[in-house]
């Protein structure tokens, strides 16, 4: 279906109303481009992620800490990838067809696997952190139940605010929507509540992660020249340095993540506070969407068991009896 007819004459979402939104214009080449690439970027998101969830969830060897809080953060990145389809078609069709109460439900279900993989990347760092900073201590301060504890409450807190800020922004609220058209989902937030999200979502945040990967960054370099000075010198590595030097690379790695996660909601949030078009938000939103789809790509690039999980997934021999249980770091190095 094209917006644009031989007349050209104008489309609504809703005929029958007459307060009802515009149509956007559209070529059919340009409307089956658009619904075909976000499909693919839907499908290659949800596939991607859902191979790093079933790769944690499946080996028992995966099980530690670290691990679950990646689990986490591909859920929520698996969550973005569902709700892919539903942001395409409202871009595409500049329409929203159900309602004022679904267009709040939906901006809270969007909205807080966002929040979750900020939450998720600060429990990254803080356990990076334990890990390079203080690793006799890291057994003891970072276990399983901690982490469990500490990803849930993430989850609560991303939901209990998300909410609250959407509420308290007018979204189930039609008395101040006087000014938009029927088929709109969105709400016109004061400049002051963009200054107060911007510091609560992101930047209070992002100062905590980026403070604690400069530290560790300095410590890893500090622990590299060691180990690399003992190998020079003729002396034998203990075994507690290889430990230390896995630890700071599975650090440098995780903070590729970090990098990638922060390359993608700088400008989106720069320009949330600006006065620019439509166009250049809608760009920068999706570039947001688009890292959920850049994760899996990392750990694939720089874990060797997620190579190695992955080709038992797509040959299907974690259905063989004790699958699960297979060491597979071990066979990775033989």
């Amino acid at each position: 279906m094209a917006y644009e007819t031989e007349d050209h004459e104008t489309q609504y979402c809703f005929p029958a109303i007459n307060s009802s939104c515009i149509k956007g214009k559209r070529s059919t080449h340009e409307y089956n481009i658009m619904y075909v690439f976000f499909s693919l970027l839907s499908a290659w998101t949800v596939f991607l992620n859902l191979l790093v969830i079933i790769s944690i969830s499946h080996f028992k060897k995966l099980h530690t800490p670290t691990n679950l809080i990646i689990l986490s953060l591909a859920v929520a990145d698996l969550l973005i990838g569902l709700v892919m389809p539903i942001e395409a078609t409202r871009l595409i069709e500049t329409c929203w067809y159900f309602g004022d109460t679904l267009c709040g439900l939906y901006s809270i279900f969007i909205d807080v696997p966002l929040s979750a993989s900020l939450s998720n990347l600060f429990l990254v760092a803080v356990d990076r952190y334990v890990a390079v900073c203080h690793p006799l201590q890291y057994p003891q301060k970072i276990t399983t139940t901690k982490t469990l504890m500490s990803i849930s409450l993430s989850w609560i807190c991303s939901l209990a605010y998300i909410t609250a800020f959407v509420i308290s922004s007018g979204y189930f609220d039609t008395s101040h929507k006087t000014d938009m058209c029927y088929g709109e989902c969105s709400v016109m937030m004061s400049f002051a509540w963009r200054i107060i999200d911007l510091c609560m979502s992101f930047i209070f945040p992002c100062i905590l992660i980026i403070t604690l990967y400069l530290r560790i960054f300095y410590v890893v370099h500090q622990q590299v020249k060691v180990i690399n000075s003992l190998i020079k010198g003729g002396k034998c590595v203990t075994e507690g340095s290889v430990r230390r030097k896995s630890e700071s690379k599975a650090a440098l790695t995780l903070g590729i993540i970090v990098t990638v996660y922060l390359l993608c909601f700088i400008p989106y949030y720069i320009c949330s506070i600006s006065v620019i078009s439509s166009t250049t938000i809608y760009i920068l939103t999706w570039a947001v969407y688009t890292n959920s789809g850049l994760n899996p790509l990392v750990y694939a690039l720089f874990y060797p068991w997620f190579k190695k999980t992955v080709k038992h997934i797509l040959t299907l021999k974690i259905f063989q009896p004790a699958s699960s249980l297979i060491d597979i770091f071990t066979q990775y190095q033989v």
